[in-house]
């Protein structure tokens, strides 16, 4: 069931980078913040529930899983940063430095956050649509903060521009992430040099296509379970 919500309810808390991209993917008509079946969503479009996740779809798996399990169609935003400027602040506010991150995100990079949801994978009503994006991280520094970023903690990202979108419809379209040059049976390190990203993405990876039939398990090579394409010829 649909009701209005209460004017800025789900937006006090509303961080600059998620605010940013649901005004981004808004058409006219949309409604934003309803409630439905006990959830805030950021916008509906018609039947379609869109849901702008900028913290990880950890936190919102059971959100997800509810909405699916009463018949809706959900949509989910998920930003990648192609680009991302790293911004420090002293006490005051004040600019002390600007950089390029050295990391650039590809469309990958949202298995990262697919894990979490990897069992509702296969259910045609989710959808993503990942948006590269260009953003600035504001850095403060605090005594407490972080010792992997020496003391800098993150305030907020913000958005400088969208480069582009790529829709993510069903399973064809998260078997089209692998990258070319794999090898016919291949394993989690093989995937990663493809990729050209850590061991752990590729693990990622390799276990959602799994559940969702695009890839099957086809033996060990040494200590490493080797993969293949479903339905391909094992060798």
């Amino acid at each position: 069931m649909a009701t209005a919500s209460a004017p800025g309810i789900g937006t006090l808390r509303e961080r600059p980078l998620h605010a940013s991209l649901k005004r981004w993917y808004a058409e006219p008509g949309d409604q934003t913040e309803v409630a439905i079946d006990g959830y805030v969503i950021d916008l509906v479009r018609g039947d379609l529930l869109i849901e702008v996740q900028t913290r990880g779809l950890s936190s919102a798996r059971h959100k997800v899983a509810a909405l699916l399990a009463r018949g809706h169609r959900l949509r989910v935003i998920s930003p990648i940063a192609v680009d991302t400027w790293i911004v420090k602040f002293d006490a005051h506010g004040s600019v002390l430095s600007r950089r390029r991150s050295p990391r650039h995100g590809i469309a990958s990079d949202v298995f990262a956050e697919l894990v979490s949801v990897a069992t509702l994978l296969a259910d045609p009503r989710l959808e993503f649509d990942l948006v590269m994006v260009e953003m600035e991280e504001r850095r403060f520094h605090a005594p407490d903060g972080p010792w992997r970023r020496k003391g800098w903690t993150v305030e907020e990202r913000r958005l400088i521009e969208v480069r582009g979108t790529l829709p993510l419809r069903g399973v064809a379209d998260l078997a089209a992430l692998l990258p070319p040059g794999l090898p016919e049976r291949f394993t989690t390190a093989d995937l990663a040099m493809c990729l050209g990203r850590p061991r752990r993405t590729a693990q990622r990876m390799a276990y959602c296509l799994r559940l969702v039939d695009v890839i099957v398990a086809d033996g060990k090579r040494r200590h490493d379970v080797e993969y293949r394409l479903a339905g391909s010829a094992g060798t």
